[in-house]
């Protein structure tokens, strides 16, 4: 279960590295301005607002990184910290920004936390 849990952690770990490209360097082309939806005008007007989203999920990753590669207790405490950041965050951006989120970032992060838990 801890090579599962390894493994969730690691991809939920990319996704938020694939996030952070899409917001801070790809947003007003069009992978990001396929995200958001967004014309050329509102992806220039909100550039700056996405790269700072963009810049907080590089922080999850990076948190998630450093608990994979962390030795235990450590490592696990880390993985279940940033775990919950990235659930409380897709919660909070699921029910506020657009529901697409729940799916995308909260379900990755609770699997995998549930993964951690029940390998910790």
């Amino acid at each position: 279960m801890t090579a599962t849990a390894n493994v969730l952690v690691g991809l939920v770990a990319a996704l938020h590295v694939y996030i952070l490209a899409l917001e801070m360097f790809l947003w007003e082309r069009a992978p990001g301005r396929g995200l958001s939806g967004f014309d050329a005008e509102m992806a220039r007007a909100t550039a700056p607002l996405a790269a700072n989203q963009g810049l907080y999920n590089g922080f999850l990753a990076a948190g998630l990184i450093w608990g994979l590669i962390a030795a235990d207790p450590t490592g696990y405490r880390v993985q279940v910290f940033f775990l919950c950041c990235v659930v409380v965050a897709g919660l909070y951006g699921g029910l506020t920004a657009n529901r697409r989120i729940l799916v995308a970032q909260a379900l990755p992060g609770a699997l995998a936390l549930t993964a951690v838990v029940v390998a910790g």
